[in-house]
């Protein structure tokens, strides 16, 4: 008997609508195990993809904007020593420019905290 593709994409899965709606969420994302191997010059360019293609799968947008806040954390001690966890909050917002491929973005910021202990992910009320 052939195998059937149970699960997959192809066979009418569940697919993320980028469209529901604007959304904010806070995550912790684990940079030591996504940097992990990298070789030294390259471990704060490659969190900061990392932390793009992050974005990409939670919020289910193409376009991913860093805040520059969160691209000087990243980078604060050097290119070689990556902080081993950041809390970030997503932000999907909508498109105004009307040239735009997409309707919706990810903007993505910087939270402090002062300990990762017992976080999880949080949808932020809209202000």
């Amino acid at each position: 008997m052939a195998p059937t593709t149970k699960g997959t994409k192809k066979s009418g899965g569940k697919t993320r609508s980028a469209l529901q709606d604007v959304v904010t969420r806070e995550y912790t994302i684990h940079l030591h195990k996504l940097v992990h191997g990298r070789s030294f010059k390259k471990r704060a360019p490659w969190a900061v993809k990392s932390i793009v293609e992050f974005a990409q799968k939670a919020m289910g947008t193409g376009d991913v904007r860093l805040d520059p806040k969160l691209n000087q954390q990243i980078w604060a001690r050097g290119v070689k020593s990556v902080p081993h966890r950041l809390r970030v909050k997503l932000e999907r917002r909508r498109n105004d420019d009307e040239s735009a491929k997409e309707k919706l973005y990810t903007f993505a910021s910087f939270v402090p905290v002062t300990s990762f202990k017992g976080l999880q992910t949080v949808v932020v009320d809209a202000e």
